[in-house]
């Protein structure tokens, strides 16, 4: 995040050490970037215990782990963990250390929220399109809290990031047409209407992050 630099003359210093600097007014205190890791977290569990119930996938490194957990019956928070290794290296070369860490703790949030979260809400009847719709919203929405506090989930997610900050290429565009090829991929594995209402979700949650997340509309200090 670039920010402007001024020089004080000597009849401003005492107005400017009064006054909170740029960086402080928009700054994340630790207790907020700790409070929206959880809730971030807690609400795309959600949205991912709605799409294993309805059998149903999303895109990014999520979606290969909905997939791999209905051919397999393997736990989806395993396979997720599992599955973003290999991307936190390109996270910390391009990254930094700190975008990093709250991803890899991100992402071990959510593995272990997917596996607690079926243990504490059970569906008797769960409407297909409404897990469609509501989980991917719901997905989007705890995205958009991580990405606004310099998080993300790993995978697809991190390239997407770098290329809106270095590239000012939408995180939420690039990710729909990455999730689009996951999708088509289903086909090959889940029922075709599984994988139409899969396609609804992912255009729900990635036009909910490209809609909001927009270079230069939320900046917050690194």
């Amino acid at each position: 995040m670039a920010e402007t630099n001024a020089t004080m003359t000597d009849t401003n210093v005492s107005t400017a050490a009064q006054a909170p600097s740029k960086k402080d007014d928009i700054s994340h205190r630790l207790y907020e970037d700790v409070l929206a890791l959880l809730l971030g977290t807690m609400v795309v569990s959600l949205g991912v215990t709605l799409y294993s119930e309805s059998v149903l996938v999303t895109g990014s490194t999520a979606g290969a782990a909905l997939l791999i957990e209905h051919a397999t019956g393997l736990s989806f928070g395993l396979i997720f963990f599992v599955i973003n290794l290999p991307f936190y290296w390109l996270a910390f070369k391009r990254m930094g250390i700190a975008f990093t860490l709250k991803t890899f703790i991100a992402v071990g949030l959510v593995s272990g929220f997917s596996k607690l979260t079926p243990m504490l809400v059970d569906f008797q009847m769960l409407n297909p399109v409404y897990a469609a719709i509501s989980g991917g919203a719901l997905m989007g929405i705890g995205l958009l809290m991580l990405f606004r506090h310099r998080a993300g989930l790993g995978g697809i997610n991190i390239l997407a990031l770098y290329l809106q900050e270095h590239f000012g290429i939408r995180a939420g565009y690039f990710q729909l047409a990455v999730d689009m090829v996951i999708l088509i991929i289903a086909f090959l594995t889940l029922p075709f209407d599984k994988v139409l209402l899969s396609i609804l979700g992912a255009v729900v949650l990635n036009l909910i992050i490209a809609l909001n997340h927009r270079p230069g509309r939320y900046l917050a200090a690194r």
